[in-house]
């Protein structure tokens, strides 16, 4: 099927062919993104980045990528400085921003804005994160990463650690995994931020085999890769616990002792305590990488959705 004028709202919208082709074409953008050039293959294509929830990387790495591609964009701005702010309606400005863009990237706290809103644009729409429900395009990402840094992606051990809870890009990559053959998951959380029992299910009938676990030094012991996440204050209602639970797991060099030689570690940041500065020279971590591979697949997500027929 034809990534053309599709929304990707969910990481399940992605076939195992669909991640084959993103993973070709971002390949082959590498050495633009690299070289700081650009190409032309979008030129004239305009995308509306629409953030009603703080972004550095996902935002920015959008703006980077339409524009490495030749097209332009525009971009919402703070929501106080809009219309909405006077009390217009989420569906009242995806109307008009429909009329402006060949493609909208939504970031919304709350579960199912994106998919409200390609419900009412005729341009395309991409979930750049709603509430903790997903995030495809980081799990997009994230797998693309496993695959350059180890060579494949059928038959690693992934080990998830931190707010398994609250994180959506966890949910999305985890959904993502069950694409891949003989994948084994272990999810790390303290106790109160598990991963929910519903996803456990779920991977568990699409034939992934899920482990739960507080113990992070067993955890990583035979991981090939560990996907780490920050505690969420965002997430929470009562910031005691929060203060409480933040500082539950550290991965520090004391740590990665206990790993296997060749673990590589993700993070989609932004890190707070969880993840040590001292780690960033290990060969483990590949997290800012992750950021440069990111680039490269949104490049390789537009194209394939924006690209003339």
């Amino acid at each position: 099927m034809s990534f053309s004028k599709r929304d990707f709202l969910s990481i399940d919208d992605v076939s195992r062919k669909d991640m084959d082709s993103i993973f070709r074409i971002a390949r082959r953008f590498e050495s633009v993104a690299r070289a700081k050039d650009k190409t032309r293959v979008l030129e004239g294509k305009i995308l509306a980045n629409l953030f009603f929830e703080p972004s550095t990387r996902t935002r920015m790495s959008f703006e980077s990528a339409i524009q490495r591609l030749g097209g332009g964009f525009i971009d919402l701005g703070m929501v106080e400085a809009t219309s909405l702010a006077k009390g217009e309606t989420f569906e009242d400005t995806i109307r008009v921003i429909d009329n402006y863009v060949d493609l909208l990237v939504i970031r919304h706290s709350q579960e199912g804005k994106p998919k409200q809103a390609a419900a009412i644009a005729s341009a395309p729409v991409i979930n750049a994160g709603d509430g903790t429900n997903e995030h495809p395009t980081q799990a997009v990402l994230d797998l693309y990463t496993i695959f350059r840094e180890k060579g494949k992606i059928d038959g690693l051990n992934v080990t998830f650690l931190g707010d398994c809870k609250h994180a959506r890009s966890f949910k999305s990559l985890a959904l993502g995994l069950t694409r891949f053959n003989n994948v084994r998951v272990k999810f790390v959380s303290p106790p109160g931020l598990e991963m929910h029992q519903g996803i456990i299910n779920e991977l568990q009938r699409r034939g992934l085999e899920v482990e739960q676990s507080s113990d992070v030094r067993s955890a990583v012991a035979d991981a090939d890769v560990l996907r780490v996440v920050r505690v969420m204050k965002e997430r929470f209602s009562d910031q005691d616990e929060y203060e409480r639970l933040r500082s539950s797991y550290v991965v520090d060099l004391k740590l990665l002792t206990h790993c296997k030689k060749d673990m590589i570690i993700l993070h989609g940041l932004p890190r707070i305590d969880e993840l040590a500065t001292e780690v960033d020279s290990t060969p483990h971590a590949v997290y800012f990488k992750q950021v440069f591979y990111g680039l490269c697949t949104r490049m390789a997500l537009l194209y394939m959705i924006l690209k003339r027929r």
